[in-house]
Order: structure tokens, then C-alpha cells, then sequence
């Protein structure tokens, strides 16, 4: 057959509907969803994928730990039916721990696109369900020890077929989860966004035709993988090595978990090698092989192609060496409640092995922890309530620049916090502070960001899992930059006694406690020294260093304290 040669307008054309069509999928879903963790906290993606279980395309502001996996998904699914298994109106529902290697709460759901009878593609999304049944609630617990404790695993089940409801499974679903409102609405706005996007792709390839389309979206990613290669012929060839510490496990508090990592350069392609990293372990805190190539895919798009839309030409340069049986490739029957517990911290390493490379590309490590808070419980008439939030932190001071503050973690991007005017209206919660944490920062040249504090005062009993990361081992710094403050949590009991947690499961809470959570700051970049004096009166004026601090970590000897010009709230 002769290759179509497609002019540069259609690819363009097409480059940029695909796109389109992943945004409308990801702003359906998020305008119909149930939950606040979809519709304000953004924890989704949505996206194209082809009929091998390649990425077409994927929407802007999708997590990046779910950077182009949602074709381990549907591949899945093609090898259990076949091509010719799948019919108009199917609609399949998907969280098995071992194929999609995150905890279950993450459900894809996704439908086959058809032209003309012809099955052209699929589209796809995951979005976090507040609930999928199990012993845990939340996220945060570490009591789970496999999988089978976890919830419902569905494994590319049809939850329509020919669009007909499964009542069956539909009834399965429900009957096994403690907010089936809200986890079932979800799955309703899931199924429409699915819907909407088959029906784009549908009608790109009708006014196109399919060879057309599929040539300009091979165009699309060998001019992606070209511009990522361009970006790693400029790094010097080598075998460049970094390791790190995760806390613990979240139950054996002793045993810090080491990571280790290898980054080979050869030429224009990138491997990353995690033979070096620690065994799974007997808690939720793992993930499956997704969550290892996801961490290598962050870190790998953030060096090559930060500003270009996610496609499979993203990642044709990247090598992943990943032995079974880590905390990054647990074999099953492993639990997965915590999957995304270790990535921030892996990306970390893997950026770090490469900054005696091209120092002027990477920063100091950031908070490195996806953390958050789950608080649960019932109101007086029987029904539940559950709070989930994340949390910000610091990012690591850059190599031309002080670090963000208050951010979320690399692993999830574009995601929000809950917003706390929402918070207090739906939870028995008062939010009491939420400001910077002066002085979490690591000192540097640039500066690390800083943390948060955060206050919730309960209202009513109720009970919550509380688990940070960067409790015990703090973000670094580079190039002689200081390290950033720890996580830590403070329980205020209204008898007045006061307990500090780094990682608790089922915490028992009475009317009046508070809690306060200290998130981690950023490393520092380059020696404090060298910090431009009017940044640091900045930082002392505006209440982020306090002027002790700046004695002791940046040698500042001025006999007059700046005037004070703002504080957090």
C-alpha cells in the first residue's frame, strides 16, 4: 500500500482536534462528576486511544502520574475480547490492581469508536472514585495488607453492552460501596465523556477518512519522539546514579525504604533503571509496573518536552528497566492503597542523578509527598460524610529562580485543592488557618518553597487516616543548598493534650480537636550565601524567612530588621 503523504494544514488540523476532543472529554466529566476529588480537585484524565492501545492524545491538565497509561487499560480489554468483540453502545468499566497498578479508587472507563461499523479507536478516562467497597476509607490508610481488601476489581467489564445497562453489575456496584450516589454518578459522567469523545474521533475520521487521520497522528508522534530525542543528544552520554529514602511503609515506622536509581544516556534515547529499588512490602504502599513507568514518564517529559501535548511519540525515546517484585512492580496478591505514595520522591531521584549532567535543568527536590487528609464519619440521621483534601508544599529551589510554594506535588499537576469555603459547608469541619509555614523553605541561592499549615477543628466525632511522606528524610538541597523542613501533623485534643503524627490509620476524633498539618518546604539551591540581599529582605519583610533564620542560614548581619509589609492572612 502506498504511505499517505499528508500536507502540513491537515496535520495541524488534526494535531489540534484530538486535543480538542480530550479537553471536551475532561470538561464533561468534570461538570457532571458527583465528587469534589473530579470536580474541584481535577484527579482524572481523559484521552484517545488507538485500536493497539496506543495514546492518540490525552487532555491538558491530566495528572502526570497518568501520564499516557490509559492503553494498558484498554489493551487489556482488546486481549480479552478481541477487535471484534466490541460493539457501538459497549461501554467497559476497569481498576484491576495488577493491570492498572493503582489503587482501585482510580476507575477507567472506556468505549469503543466506531465509523461506518468499522472500529476505529477507543476513548478512555480514570477518575477517582470516593469509594470502590473495602476495608479502607479514604485515602491515607496503611491497614491493608493485599488487594482483596481494597474494594471491587473490575477487569474491562461492560457495564453496557450495545447500550444496554448490565443491571447485574450496575447492582454489584452498588451494593458494595459506601456512597454509591456518589461513585455511581460518577460513573454516569464518565460513561457521557466516553461517549462524546467516540463521537468526535468519529467525525474527525468522517470528514478525513481513516487513513488520513492515522497517518497525521504517526506524523504527530514522530515529530514528538524527534523533538524529545533533540533535547537528549545535548546531554552528555553516561550512566548517572542517585538514591534516596523513603520514611517507612507506613507500619514498620523503623525502616526507611531506599530508592535507587540509574539513568543511562546513549545517544538519543534515555533508560531508566530501578533494579536498585526496595522490595515491595507488606502494606499498601505500592504500586504496580504502571506506577514505576509513570514515575520515568514524569521525569522523562519534564526534561524533554514540558510544553508539548501528551501523545505516544512523548515516551518512544525512553527505555524503562523495571524488575518484578519492587516497591514500583509488585507482584499480586500486593496491596496498592498507597501506590502513588513513593512517585513523588522517585521522580525526585531520577532528576537528581542527571544534575551533574545539566545542572542548569534541574532543581533542589520538592515536598515530595502526595499528601492529604481523609476524615470520615456519620450524622445523626445515619448517612456518612467523607472530607478528602490534598495538601501543597514546596517545590526545590531552580537553578535561575527561588522555588514555588504551596504547590502540589509533580505527580499531580494541575490538580486544586478543595476549596475551603465547600470544605465548611458540606463536612462538620471549621478550616482555622491556611497559610505559608515560615522558614520551611531550604536556604539557597533560590530559595526552597515553602509549606503550608493548615488547621481543621472538628465539629462532631468522627475518625481519619493522616500519612504524610518527608517526615523523617527531608527534601534536598543542590549545589549547596540547605534541605526544606519535614511534614508533620499536630493533634490538639480539646482536653489539652497534644500529639504529633507523621503516618496514623483510624484516628479517633472528639468535638473541639484540631489538626494541624505542617507540609514539607523545598531544598535550596546553591550556597544561602550568595542569596541577593534584596531577595532576602524580601523574604524577611514579607514574613517567609524570620530574621533568625536569615542569621543563621544566609550570614545576614544588618542591625535593622526590614519593615514588615505582609503575613499569611
Amino acid at each position: 500500500m502506498t504511505p499517505i503523504k499528508n500536507d502540513p494544514i491537515t496535520v495541524e488540523v488534526v494535531r489540534n482536534a484530538i486535543v480538542a476532543y480530550a479537553d471536551e472529554m475532561a470538561e464533561a466529566l468534570c461538570k457532571s462528576a458527583y465528587n469534589m476529588m473530579i470536580y474541584e480537585v481535577r484527579d482524572y484524565c481523559c484521552g484517545l486511544i488507538d485500536t493497539t492501545g496506543r495514546m492518540i492524545s490525552q487532555n491538558r491538565g491530566g495528572l502526570p502520574i497518568f501520564l499516557a497509561d490509559l492503553g494498558i487499560a484498554v489493551e487489556d480489554g482488546i486481549k480479552k475480547y478481541g477487535l471484534k468483540g466490541f460493539e457501538e453502545g459497549d461501554v467497559l468499566v476497569m481498576n484491576h490492581g495488577h493491570i492498572c497498578g493503582q489503587h482501585l479508587n482510580n476507575v477507567v472507563v472506556y468505549a469503543p469508536c466506531f465509523h461506518d461499523g468499522e472500529l476505529i479507536g477507543f476513548a478512555a478516562n480514570r477518575a477517582h472514585w470516593v469509594d470502590i467497597g473495602g476495608g479502607r476509607q479514604g485515602f491515607g490508610s496503611n491497614a491493608t495488607t493485599d488487594i482483596y481488601s481494597e474494594g471491587l476489581q473490575m477487569r474491562s467489564l461492560k457495564i453496557y453492552k450495545a447500550g444496554e445497562l448490565n443491571d447485574t453489575l450496575y447492582q454489584i456496584i452498588q451494593d458494595n460501596i459506601r456512597y454509591p450516589d456518589a461513585s455511581l454518578g460518577d460513573l454516569r459522567a464518565q460513561v457521557a465523556s466516553c461517549q462524546i469523545g467516540a463521537k468526535r474521533y468519529a467525525e474527525l475520521v468522517a470528514r478525513y477518512g481513516r487513513g488520513v487521520v492515522e497517518s497525521c497522528v504517526e506524523t504527530i508522534w514522530e515529530q514528538t519522539d524527534k523533538a524529545a530525542r533533540q533535547v537528549i543528544e545535548r546531554i552528555p552520554d553516561g550512566t548517572y546514579s542517585a538514591e534516596s529514602f523513603l520514611d517507612n511503609d507506613g507500619r514498620d515506622l523503623a525502616t526507611p525504604l531506599r530508592i535507587a536509581v540509574k539513568v543511562i544516556v546513549s545517544g538519543s534515547t534515555i533508560t531508566v533503571d530501578f533494579h536498585g529499588m526496595h522490595p515491595q512490602v507488606n502494606g499498601p504502599l505500592n504500586s504496580g509496573r504502571s506506577g514505576g513507568i509513570a514515575a520515568a514518564r514524569v521525569a522523562f517529559k519534564a526534561l524533554t518536552s514540558p510544553e508539548l501535548d501528551v501523545n505516544e511519540g512523548c515516551f518512544r525515546a525512553l527505555n524503562v528497566d523495571l524488575p518484578d517484585g519492587t516497591i514500583l512492580s509488585a507482584r499480586p496478591p500486593a496491596a496498592l492503597g498507597q501506590w502513588s505514595i513513593a512517585l513523588p520522591t522517585v521522580i525526585d531521584t531520577i532528576l537528581k542523578a542527571l544534575a551533574p549532567a545539566v545542572p542548569e535543568l534541574i532543581p533542589a527536590a520538592h515536598k515530595g509527598d502526595m499528601g492529604g487528609c481523609s476524615f470520615f464519619g456519620f450524622y445523626d440521621d445515619g448517612s456518612r460524610f467523607l472530607l478528602m483534601n490534598i495538601f501543597g508544599g514546596g517545590w526545590g529551589g531552580r537553578p535561575h529562580e527561588d522555588g514555588e510554594s504551596a504547590a502540589v506535588s509533580v505527580c499531580q499537576g494541575d490538580v486544586r485543592n478543595t476549596p475551603v469555603e465547600l470544605q465548611e459547608i458540606k463536612y462538620p469541619f471549621i478550616v482555622e488557618r491556611h497559610a505559608l509555614r515560615p522558614n520551611s523553605g531550604g536556604a539557597g541561592e533560590h530559595r526552597g518553597g515553602l509549606g503550608i499549615e493548615l488547621t481543621y477543628r472538628c465539629l462532631r466525632a468522627c475518625r481519619g487516616n493522616i500519612n504524610f511522606d518527608r517526615t523523617v528524610t527531608p527534601p534536598w538541597g543542590l549545589h549547596g543548598g540547605h534541605t526544606g523542613e519535614v511534614s508533620v501533623a499536630i493533634i490538639d485534643r480539646a482536653d489539652g493534650t497534644q500529639l504529633r503524627v507523621n503516618k496514623a490509620t483510624d484516628v479517633h476524633f472528639t468535638p473541639g480537636d484540631r489538626i494541624t498539618f505542617l507540609t514539607a518546604g523545598g531544598g535550596g539551591y546553591g550556597d544561602p550565601r550568595k542569596r541577593s540581599r534584596t531577595g532576602l529582605d524580601e523574604d524577611i519583610a514579607n514574613g517567609l524567612v524570620s530574621r533568625e533564620a536569615a542569621v543563621r542560614d544566609y550570614g545576614y548581619a544588618d542591625t535593622q530588621m526590614p519593615r514588615r509589609i505582609a503575613v499569611n492572612g
